[in-house]
């Protein structure tokens, strides 16, 4: 049986209110984060968290406080099933993510680095694994372990401007946080090998061509375009049903791995999980009574 998530009571035990803040969203930093921030809507966006990169200092750059602090994070969203919609934001203006941190890096030793580029293997992983659909706002460079990073996410929204490559083989290395594996799955196996061996970097609107992103907007002045195109889509995600959609996300994620026979028989598990759930029920009877449905999540 597929299902969704982690442990209930490891859930329950992560669960926590969250403060209100001014202007109807409420803020909450994780576990001693300093680099990385959850911000949660309230009012009529409920239902959206945004994880804010704050690593101005090295732009971002994926660093092991900020991929500690990420972890955590996403442990927190997973479990709270409040949120339906997470956005993946960065708080540095003209970068969304600059990659690995390289200074850090060069402090490695050989078995470290192993074990370093494993834990943020294991990280895309997990932003993979979220049940609920997630969205990479991207403004600016997003550049190797930073376009992995949006790769992992179910949508990309790009401003026009912004710069995307995997560019690791201009430093002597290959992707190494799943590009190799994420990119031929979104954009086809040539146009992955192309652009992984050569290090290109493209723009946004060359994003849309090759099918890297959902969307690509002209930049505006205070350089958050991507963000309100990300906050639009999340706000149409937020008023369906929510295991639905969950399951629509699991289904697809596990389905495209496997033949289509064994994709079938995924999607038939996940559909059998929603069959008893009160939203079913509830959008039955919003289409006879002709009125919008309620879905609660349940």
């Amino acid at each position: 049986m597929l299902r969704l998530g982690r442990a209930a009571a490891g859930c329950r035990a992560l669960a926590a209110p969250h403060p209100r803040g001014a202007g109807g969203h409420s803020k909450r930093a994780s576990s001693g984060g300093k680099e990385i921030l959850i911000n949660v809507h309230g009012g009529e966006s409920s239902g959206i968290a945004e994880i804010l990169m704050t690593r101005a200092h090295a732009r971002n750059s994926l660093g092991k406080v900020l991929v500690n602090e990420l972890f955590r994070a996403l442990e927190s969203l997973r479990c709270d099933e409040r949120i339906r919609v997470v956005v993946f934001k960065s708080e540095v203006k003209g970068v969304f993510c600059a990659g690995a941190d390289l200074k850090e890096r060069a402090q490695m030793n050989d078995t470290e680095v192993g074990h370093f580029v494993h834990r943020l293997r294991s990280l895309m992983d997990e932003i993979a694994a979220l049940p609920m659909p997630t969205i990479a706002a991207i403004e600016g460079y997003a550049l190797g372990g930073g376009l992995e990073l949006a790769l992992a996410c179910d949508l990309r929204i790009a401003a026009s401007s912004a710069k995307m490559g995997l560019i690791e083989t201009t430093r002597g290395l290959l992707p190494g946080a799943g590009g190799t594996q994420r990119l031929p799955r979104c954009i086809g196996i040539g146009l992955a090998k192309e652009l992984i061996f050569t290090g290109r970097q493209i723009d946004g609107q060359q994003a849309l061509s090759l099918g890297l992103v959902n969307h690509t907007v002209p930049q505006n002045d205070e350089g958050d375009a991507a963000y309100q195109r990300a906050l639009i889509l999340a706000k149409e995600i937020l008023p369906r049903a929510p295991i639905a959609v969950k399951m629509g996300k699991l289904a697809i994620n596990r389905g495209t791995e496997v033949d289509i026979a064994s994709g079938m028989a995924i999607e038939g598990m996940c559909y059998a999980q929603n069959i008893p759930t009160r939203d079913r029920q509830e959008g039955m009877a919003a289409f006879r009574e002709k009125r919008p449905p309620q879905f609660i999540g349940e």
